[in-house]
């Protein structure tokens, strides 16, 4: 193991993966993230994008743990709005930027922050827009992005979601 020390601090030097466990690697990282473990599965997409850093499915597999981790870090949201821009097709692009709105809203929703109803709308209104592009460029039989702008729509109607109302000075006096 490789370290240096600065100031009671150590540095430690990352191993690099094996190409050939790239594929198991990218299973495990599924399975931390069903598990429930979006730090661990986030590592492993790391380490595979360290040694194949045009791997699609380690970059999708990697912006969902981000988003599974959108509660407690709002900085997740901007890296993980910079890997659904990276991705190669359009379709993916439009349908991973929705499902980051989606659980900006869904995060917005449970931070019980006075205006987070508001908040949440206007981030499910968003999710709803790039599935709504998604399906139209969809040249697959994927359901997908109606079941997700549907889901947006159930939320908003479920909570009673509404636009944030306009600013008016006057009910100030």
């Amino acid at each position: 193991m490789t370290t240096s020390t600065t100031s009671d601090t150590k540095v430690f030097e990352l191993k690099p993966l094996s190409k050939d466990s790239i594929e198991a690697s990218i299973e495990k990282a599924e399975h931390y993230r069903l598990l429930n473990q979006p730090l661990l599965a986030e590592s492993i997409c790391l380490d595979i994008l360290l040694v194949s850093p045009d791997n699609e499915r380690a970059s999708t597999i990697l912006l969902l743990a981000l988003t599974d981790q959108f509660a407690g870090s709002s900085s997740k949201a901007k890296q993980a709005m910079s890997i659904a821009k990276s991705l190669k097709d359009e379709y993916s692009r439009l349908y991973y930027s929705g499902i980051i709105s989606e659980r900006l809203g869904a995060a917005a929703l449970k931070s019980g922050i006075p205006g987070c109803d508001f908040d949440a709308y206007e981030w499910y209104r968003e999710a709803m827009e790039f599935f709504e592009e998604a399906e139209a460029v969809n040249k697959e039989d994927n359901s997908d992005p109606v079941l997700r702008w549907n889901t947006c729509v159930r939320i908003i109607m479920q909570y009673h979601l509404c636009e944030r109302p306009a600013y008016n000075p006057s009910m100030l006096e």
